[in-house]
């Protein structure tokens, strides 16, 4: 099987997506692809995050014109609510809700859920996989809350906090992949490469 070369567009302007990406070994072209991003009545965390990074992959092709395959992903933060209802935790917009968030994270498990869409060029075929993992926040006191919010790491992080910053003292326990944590679950994005390769070199 020969190797493609590790070029790919990255549907996000996430910063760390793109750092993750680089430090395994891809060239990364950052071309974001923004969505309508409003949960649908009755959506779960995976089919939510599915479905968003399957349309950012497709809105991504549909603007940049490219020979390289196309990555897109989605991350939310969920957590089970007394009765069986799932909350979402998007990112904060403001203090206020960055603080309401990390008080109802405290103390207990969530979920992180990242989906990621690869679109092969020419073919324009969609694979897609979402990933989960379970983190553990230690008690948070109010002080820390308003310590790490005046940090400014809350504002663009779902749940309104980096696993790779200064919130990686709260984390108590952690199931699954990190990376998945941080926004891109690596291992399972290289499963989706290797399938991509395969194609191509099938197609070609």
């Amino acid at each position: 099987m020969t190797e493609i070369p590790r070029r790919i567009i990255l549907a996000s302007a996430s910063p760390r997506r793109r750092d993750l990406l680089r430090q395994a070994g891809w060239r990364v072209r950052v071309r974001p692809s923004p969505v309508n991003e409003r949960r649908r009545a009755g959506e779960t965390p995976r089919q939510y995050v599915l479905r968003l990074a399957r349309l950012k992959a497709s809105a991504a092709a549909r603007v940049h014109a490219s020979r390289w395959p196309i990555l897109a992903a989605d991350t939310t933060v969920a957590k089970m609510m007394p009765g069986g209802q799932f909350r979402i935790y998007g990112k904060p917009s403001h203090a206020a809700a960055a603080k309401r968030m990390l008080r109802e994270l405290s103390g207990g498990w969530h979920e992180v859920w990242t989906a990621i869409a690869l679109r092969a060029p020419g073919s324009g075929k969609i694979r897609s996989r979402a990933v989960k993992t379970r983190v553990c926040f230690a008690d948070l006191s109010g002080g820390e809350i308003e310590t790490y919010i005046r940090a400014g790491e809350s504002f663009d992080k779902a749940g309104g906090y980096a696993l790779q910053g200064r919130a990686a003292i709260f984390i108590a326990r952690i199931a699954g992949s990190p990376s998945n944590v941080v926004g891109l679950p690596l291992a399972e994005f290289y499963r989706l490469w290797k399938l991509f390769e395969a194609e191509q070199n099938q197609n070609g």
